[in-house]
């Protein structure tokens, strides 16, 4: 006979300080030593916790009572907050939100790359809070999560339908959303009016599990403009839908410039391999951007409906200045983009320099970098698309030149270390180092800093409310 597992009691713990904010948007309590991690706390609570998770270096628990309420605080405006998974910080002041990203940079750096740098510029927030977003993507399915307290299995099937966002850790079940202050109106009016749509029509909501089901996703895309993309992606080909719903879309919301379909019966919700049907105006939106010096025409961008674009793009404007000012560009450098996505930063310093050269791994976003650069007669810029450890190698070099100084930008994960490598045999004068993970970009100065110093350090926050924080570093070669 196998002896059962002993399951663990929770342990409770009363009159718990919060004393700082964590990683993942969690709040972080240390009583009598522990390290305990505690979503929706804010750093002055004081609280009761249940710790439920024990792990070798830290706790998981959950608040069970509120003794004290901190005065960092500050009421969610948003009525799905703490079940959607997004905007985890929206209980915390703006204020507070941004310094704790500064502190997050500062520890990062500490912690992990345990160099020398000066000190942290103050951080450069957002001047709009909410309705900031210029893409975002709702799945439909048809076991919505139900708040009303029924037990389940009591609701009918028209009742169980959502359109929403997928909760956190569970694929197959969607928050239904009723006002998303992310994205600027009429975005959520045009969710909802396809939601009642298909719920008038009992048109049926996609099954992730038994993979049928004619409704999968909803995006909507927008520019400064106020001018929307709107992507109806459904499981089959549907008279309905093409025939009723998309000519009732137009009527009804005339900043929709386009309207597109896809059909995508695949088991997952990747659409950038699929064909898609213009069905209204033309396939892609243009947004535009300032020039970082005056006198300049504004840069101008496609967006197709699966094209890569900074989703914040008042900040991305403050972001790719940033970048602009710190590399302080004479007009005569060659310069490399890394990880150039559709060529964005490669386009905003192009006018200023002799020469850039792009490297993207996604081929998709290469064609959407070179199409932008015949859109803004840029003809300075020559993009690859590969694998960044494959494509910069010395033969790459001598083939393009040695570049005076590098803008890289990588993905979450970092720079590969071989990529890192390559970047300190190149030696190039400068790096700007875009981030959007303060942890892996510290990793990174780590590997450098025998041969960069860090000149400059520059939090930018793209998203309130959220734990996520992008760095700008400049690095001058020793």
């Amino acid at each position: 006979m196998t002896r059962s597992k002993i399951k663990k009691q929770p342990e409770y713990l009363e009159d718990v300080l919060i004393v700082d904010a964590g990683s993942e948007g969690m709040s972080v309590a240390k009583p009598e030593g522990k390290v305990v991690f505690i979503p929706f706390g804010v750093p002055g609570d004081i609280v009761d916790i249940e710790v439920f998770k024990r792990k070798k270096n830290f706790f998981e628990g959950r608040i069970m009572n509120f003794k004290k309420y901190s005065e960092k605080r500050t009421q969610p405006v948003c009525e799905h907050f703490g079940l959607c998974g997004g905007c985890k910080w929206q209980h915390m002041d703006y204020k507070w939100q941004i310094q704790y990203k500064q502190k997050q940079v500062k520890d990062n750096f500490d912690r992990i790359g345990k160099i020398e740098y000066p000190e942290i510029r103050p951080i450069l927030g957002c001047e709009r809070i909410f309705f900031y977003r210029n893409k975002l993507e709702y799945a439909f399915s048809n076991r919505k999560w139900l708040t009303d307290g029924a037990p389940v299995g009591t609701h009918d099937e028209e009742a169980c339908k959502g359109v929403g966002f997928h909760l956190p850790q569970l694929f197959d079940r969607v928050v239904d959303i009723e006002k998303c202050h992310l994205q600027a109106d009429p975005s959520n009016d045009i969710r909802l009016f396809v939601r009642k749509f298909t719920l008038e029509r009992k048109i049926s909501y996609y099954n992730v599990r038994a993979h049928e089901g004619l409704m999968r996703n909803l995006v909507i895309r927008c520019n400064s403009k106020g001018e929307f993309m709107v992507i109806l992606v459904i499981n089959e080909e549907s008279a309905v839908i093409r025939n009723e719903l998309v000519p009732m879309l137009e009527a009804a919301f005339p900043q929709i410039v386009s309207l597109l379909l896809i059909v995508n019966s695949k088991l997952n919700d990747v659409i950038n391999d699929l064909p898609f049907e213009c069905l209204k105006g033309d396939p892609f939106l243009i947004e535009t951007m300032q020039s970082p010096r005056p006198g300049f025409d504004d840069l101008k961008f496609r967006i197709g409906p699966v094209s890569f674009f900074q989703t914040n793009v008042y900040q991305a404007e403050r972001l790719y200045r940033t970048a602009f000012d710190l590399a302080d560009v004479k007009g005569d450098e060659l310069m490399y983009d890394l990880y150039t996505g559709t060529g964005t930063i490669a386009q905003y310093f192009s006018r200023f320099v002799k020469k850039v050269v792009g490297i993207e791994y996604v081929e998709e976003a290469i064609r959407d970098a070179k199409v932008n650069a015949e859109i803004n007669d840029i003809t300075n810029c020559t993009f690859y698309a590969g694998d960044m450890a494959k494509v910069l190698t010395d033969d790459f070099i001598a083939a393009n030149g040695t570049p005076d100084f590098i803008v890289t930008d990588p993905p979450r994960a970092g720079m590969a270390e071989s990529v890192v490598e390559q970047l300190l045999k190149i030696r190039a004068k400068k790096i700007v180092y875009v981030s959007c993970n303060p942890a892996t970009q510290a990793r990174d100065l780590q590997l450098m800093d025998a041969a960069y110093q860090v000149m400059a350090v520059q939090p930018v926050d793209m998203f309130p409310h959220t734990q996520h924080v992008e760095n700008v570093v400049l690095l001058k070669l020793r």
